[in-house]
């Protein structure tokens, strides 16, 4: 739907506007790589055009609901494109081609709290070496700014988070809407966050530390917003929003170079290793997951445990001399989780290496094992979402109540 068919639906009563005429259901089955998933529709299993580079490890699980479109080539390899999922039952938007079209929606329909009196007045407006998504213009006086526009899937009970992988051009984006606003101007960032159930926002620090500093220098200059938005299944225009709060003391706090980690290696046969002063340590094959913590130096920590050829120092440099590396997770914190993470992973693995990374405490171990890889499970995604998202909640459920 183009600009002029959405300022014609202003002079006329509102029904739903659908994104889409043939929206089809099926079920997500994995994801060969960033563009493409494999999903069981009409009972067929069919590759489809991922529209969103995003991980969204917390949504692509295994039987997970899918919505896809007809492929606009059909004689191409994609014979249908994704544009939503569900996440405990609640329909989300993946399709970030349309989310320019729900941002121009949300804005000439005045449900953008303090743009109100502003329209789009055009697309895809340049500016020096930047090209920003939307122009607005105040609805009597001509007055115009840029707007960017972003789109968050990254969810915990409360709180929303963008973006779940770094991102260049945001970052860049980010920072050139400062500059504007820093020198005098006007301009806007609209993050649009795809579950209403959202009560706050945080830029994800533990993904991108430098998005989320681009965006808390932001805080000041920019004329930002974020959008909780809440689909339905048939994504119809919606036609409620909530503005969502951030702290800007929170990012700076929680957000350096510090914090704990999940360090995920993968063993392929079962074997001896021998672990400095511990000796020969029998691991069977899987994968294990070391957790770990680093006051300072976080990124360095974790770039160490990536590589070879280093002087052996802890008990996970040994064992990595025989394993392959995986993936790591970081959960940026100036508090101290590490114990408490390890407790958590305990809880839900197959088996641990008693003695193995917890001598400086009194926990059992500080690696533990798995028959499959931990990080699609949602058990482990879960602890995840806690750790790095939910337990934020408190925080702003006390500053909303020091508000009122």
């Amino acid at each position: 739907m183009g600009y002029r068919l959405t300022r014609f639906y202003l002079c006329r009563r509102m029904t739903k506007i659908k994104l889409y005429d043939k929206l089809l259901k099926g079920t997500y089955i994995d994801r060969p790589n960033r563009f493409v998933v494999h999903a069981m529709v009409n009972g067929e299993p069919v590759l489809c055009h991922m529209p969103n580079p995003g991980r969204m490890r917390e949504l692509l699980f295994p039987g997970a609901v899918m919505y896809v479109i007809p492929s606009s080539h059909p004689e191409g390899k994609t014979k249908y494109k994704v544009v939503g999922i569900e996440k405990a039952g609640m329909p989300i938007l993946l399709d970030t081609s349309r989310c320019n079209e729900v941002a121009s929606f949300l804005i000439d329909h005045k449900k953008i709290l303090g743009w109100e009196s502003f329209h789009v007045a055009r697309r895809e407006v340049t500016m020096g070496d930047s090209r920003f998504d939307l122009l607005l213009e105040h609805d009597q006086r001509g007055e115009s700014f840029p707007v960017e526009v972003k789109s968050c899937t990254l969810f915990g009970r409360h709180g929303a988070m963008f973006p779940d992988a770094p991102t260049v051009r945001g970052v860049k984006h980010v920072r050139h809407l400062t500059q504007i606003g820093a020198s005098g101007g006007r301009a806007g960032l609209l993050v649009l966050a795809h579950s209403g159930k959202s009560r706050w926002f945080l830029p994800d620090f533990h993904t991108d530390p430098v998005f989320a500093e681009a965006f808390r220098q932001a805080i000041g200059n920019v004329d930002w917003k974020v959008a909780a938005i809440t689909w339905d299944s048939s994504f119809s225009m919606p036609d409620k929003v909530r503005l969502l709060p951030t702290s800007k003391e929170l990012i700076s706090r929680e957000g350096g170079n510090h914090g704990d980690y999940l360090l995920v290696l993968y063993l392929d046969k079962g074997q001896k290793i021998q672990v400095g002063e511990k000796g020969d340590v029998y691991f069977e094959k899987g994968y294990y997951v070391y957790v770990g913590s680093a006051k300072r130096n976080l990124e360095q920590r974790l770039a160490r445990h990536q590589r070879l050829r280093k002087k052996m120092h802890w008990h996970i440099d040994y064992i990595r001399q025989k394993c392959q590396y995986v993936y790591s997770i970081p959960i940026r914190t100036s508090t101290d989780l590490e114990h408490e993470l390890a407790a958590a992973v305990d809880m839900i693995s197959d088996w641990k290496i008693s003695g193995i990374g917890a001598t400086d405490c009194h926990c059992d171990s500080h690696i533990f094992g798995f028959t499959s890889n931990p990080i699609h499970l949602p058990e482990f995604i879960k602890i995840e979402e806690n750790f790095k998202i939910n337990r934020y909640d408190d925080y702003f459920i006390e500053k909303e109540q020091k508000q009122r």
